[in-house]
């Protein structure tokens, strides 16, 4: 595969953000969901105002993954106050890594992943945590192989049903032992 590079999403990038998360949510979620739910997500949670909003939040953060130029996937996370729980001031949120499917199991997800645990070891946060929806078992199988354990269960609408996500945690205990390996 050639070189895919990992690059901050800006501002002037929300129609490629619009479109990537989209599709890529799409893909992964359609044929396990009802056409009114995706349809009122990919709505309402890719909107140009709600990613504008995202994007301007300065605790939060976007990545594309870059092929060519092309982005075939990106990573969303979040410290501090934006994170969706308020679990830890001093953790990181990894809210969303998503790619397109033509790339699963090329290690492009892993690209990202590792993008979010060097912000994590630079910031020195006590953890890596993230909810990934209870069904989602390529996901959870990713993220228990990258040291993630369960810690707790939060709702997640999508359009009208209402959907677990498993909230997982990885510790960065001794920060400083992580950066020398």
């Amino acid at each position: 595969m050639e070189q895919i590079i990992i690059e901050r999403a800006k501002p002037a990038d929300i129609k490629k953000l619009q479109e990537i998360g989209r599709t890529t949510f799409s893909e992964a979620f359609s044929e396990v969901n009802t056409e009114e739910n995706m349809r009122d997500y990919l709505e309402k949670g890719f909107s140009e105002e709600k990613l504008k909003g995202e994007m301007s939040n300065q605790n939060s953060q976007f990545y594309f993954a870059l092929l060519d130029g092309k982005a075939i996937g990106y990573l969303k996370i979040n410290i501090g106050q934006a994170q969706t729980e308020k679990l830890n001031l001093d953790a990181l949120e990894i809210e969303r890594i998503y790619l397109l499917k033509a790339y699963y199991g090329q290690k492009v997800g892993q690209l990202l992943y590792q993008k979010a645990i060097d912000i994590a070891l630079e910031m020195q946060a006590s953890y890596v945590w993230l909810g990934v929806w209870e069904e989602n078992y390529r996901a959870l199988r990713f993220y228990e192989k990258n040291g993630f354990s369960p810690f707790g269960k939060h709702k997640f609408w999508l359009g009208g049903d209402e959907q677990t996500d498993l909230l997982m945690k990885k510790e960065l205990a001794n920060t400083n032992e992580q950066k020398a390996s």
